[in-house]
């Protein structure tokens, strides 16, 4: 006799993002596994957040106190009330041969983090890896969303269950404080194309929306902006649910530029929906040389 050897082909690639949704909404999205071989194959669906071994796992030192260098944690932030963010159906089952299989993967928030991540398994007759997929998702208190540059808060949460009290207070005056993006263009000494980046406002799909409420959003910039050769498009808009919007920022060296003193300057992003939002848009901007 011969030996088979099981293939399969994955609809998702390495990572399935469930997008940005609201805290206590309920989303789902669907993976489909074909059976490309010629025999029946036996799987299993695992959540790493499920798995035996992560109470040993999380007897190291929490990831929060290690350098971001050093995280490799794959299990994100989970739900407060001790059951999945994520869940998978079917979990087990069989694939017969040039068939396909449908995963329904659920994302369940409980409160707003930018961190929700797991990895599903597939693994076939219970120790082959078929596929393993990164799920990840966000979700917010509120209808609006800001996206790009690089992070400036922690990406893991800490254990505590921080109180609600300072930013209700906020909230009851309409605006929460301040919160900070950094936008790093770098222009390639010599190019003739401009350095870019952009930032994504967006508006949540949710059904615990009745309307269809706008965000609105505007990016006020000073005379400092154009001095130090930046140049911004889209700076305002207004979208319904379930859409984006692109803010673009462009940077080419003025001609007085000291390489040493890299330009910094900072707009101010304000964001209307159910409540108004700012964000402090930090713009720093470098010369590189060509590799």
């Amino acid at each position: 006799g011969h030996g088979v050897v099981p293939s399969t082909e994955c609809s998702v690639g390495e990572v399935l993002d469930m997008g940005y949704v609201m805290a206590r909404d309920t989303v789902t999205a669907t993976v489909q596994i074909k059976n490309t071989s010629s025999m029946t194959l036996l799987f299993s669906a695992q959540l790493e957040s499920l798995s035996p071994t992560r109470d040993r796992d999380r007897q190291k030192i929490p990831s929060f106190l290690t350098s971001s260098l050093q995280r490799t944690e794959i299990v994100g932030t989970q739900n407060y009330n001790g059951f999945s963010v994520f869940r998978v159906s079917p979990t087990e089952g069989k694939i017969e041969a040039g068939m396909s299989q449908d995963f329904v993967v659920t994302f369940s928030p409980d409160h707003e983090s930018l961190y929700y991540s797991d990895r599903l398994k597939v693994l076939l007759f219970g120790k082959h890896t078929a596929h393993e997929i990164q799920l990840k998702g966000a979700a917010r208190d509120h209808i609006m969303f800001v996206e790009g540059g690089v992070p400036l808060d922690v990406p893991v949460e800490s254990l505590a269950v921080t109180s609600p009290v300072a930013p209700q207070q906020a909230l009851e005056k309409g605006k929460v404080p301040a919160l900070s993006l950094l936008l790093l263009l770098e222009f390639v000494e010599g190019s003739a194309e401009p350095a870019r980046a952009e930032i994504t406002v967006g508006a949540i799909q949710s059904p615990q929306l009745a309307a269809k409420k706008a965000v609105e959003f505007s990016l006020d910039s000073g005379p400092e902006l154009r001095r130090a050769g930046f140049e911004l498009d889209g700076t305002k808009g207004a979208l319904e649910r379930g859409q984006l919007r692109r803010i673009g920022v462009s940077w080419v060296p003025p001609a007085d530029l000291q390489t040493s003193d890299p330009p910094l300057v900072s707009a101010l992003l304000t964001v209307k929906g159910d409540i108004t939002e700012c964000y402090r848009v930090l713009l720093m901007a470098r010369v590189v040389s060509a590799a």
